[in-house]
């Protein structure tokens, strides 16, 4: 008789330790994401502290609506809005251009030259977007952290604004990264050659770490603008004044100095999509075409 208790006793401290086990795990699991994350990229708190908590965001199928004049009658709003996450860039804005853009953000990716956009439109970004991510890059002297950085205690007093905001800085090591991969994709150093990356080549980084797959809109290929055919769109869809985008990528891509290289990047970017995760739907193109 004695037998049968200690059995039901052992089964019992086994169920236990089990539960424990599974809780602990839980917590401990819970914990680590929202410390690891994606390391490169770095949330600003309100106490302008050095964080250590990281972007953690994941999407199953991502959209990355460019800002290019592509956009502009594209009808591709509501095609946009279905995907699960919307990646756009800087400050380019949805209201007055729905039917071509969409209306939803998941996240931004923002030029440390347009920090001072979403300030002064602070009541919509940190608002209307409340629960929208921004990530933000820029040069060491506009982000260091020891209240020099004029675009970092920018962001910092944002965050005292709007606590429940979610900004990122991207971190030194991940901007040397990216230039890492420019160089490896190019054969060229991007400090010595006189180039600046885009804060597309930044988005499309960021994207193919997040997202499983990544529908592109807006994006012309690398050898679109030597066409002769090619079609007369401004840079941006919302600055209709503004400079020919082909002839903007022109003279950046041949600038000695302080040029983004748009043209290249959109090569490099048609040898990311030969890898399957990446496709170019608006304008709608194959990698193979700008082999």
């Amino acid at each position: 008789m004695s037998i049968i208790p200690k059995r039901l006793h052992g089964v019992c401290l086994l169920l236990l330790s089990l539960c424990l086990l599974l809780w602990y795990n839980h917590v401990t699991r819970s914990w680590v994401s929202m410390k690891m994350g994606l390391r490169g990229y770095v949330r600003v708190l309100p106490n302008s502290r050095s964080s250590s908590y990281f972007l953690d965001f994941h999407c199953g199928r991502c959209a990355v609506v460019s800002s290019s004049g592509q956009m502009l009658a594209s009808g591709q709003g509501q095609e946009i809005g279905k995907q699960e996450c919307v990646i756009r860039m800087n400050a380019a804005p949805t209201v007055g251009y729905e039917a071509d853009v969409g209306n939803r953000t998941s996240l931004r990716v923002v030029s440390h030259t347009s920090v001072p956009h979403l300030v002064r439109q602070q009541g919509f970004f940190f608002g209307r977007e409340a629960d929208t991510r921004y990530v933000v890059w820029g040069p060491e002297k506009n982000m260091r952290q020891d209240g020099k950085g004029k675009v970092f205690n920018a962001l910092v007093k944002l965050a005292r604004k709007y606590p429940q905001t979610h900004i990122y800085t991207v971190t030194r090591e991940k901007i040397q990264y990216c230039d890492a991969v420019f160089q490896n994709e190019t054969g060229k150093n991007r400090m010595k050659s006189g180039a600046f990356l885009s804060t597309g080549f930044f988005t499309m980084i960021l994207a193919l770490e997040m997202c499983d797959s990544i529908l592109v809109y807006g994006m012309i290929d690398g050898s679109y603008c030597s066409h002769a055919n090619h079609s007369f769109v401004p840079y941006h869809y919302y600055e209709p004044s503004r400079l020919d985008e082909c002839r903007m990528y022109h003279v950046h891509e041949h600038a000695k100095r302080g040029g983004h290289r748009f043209i290249t990047e959109k090569v490099i970017y048609s040898r990311w999509a030969l890898q399957g995760k990446l496709w170019f739907v608006y304008p709608s193109w194959s990698p193979h075409q700008d082999q």
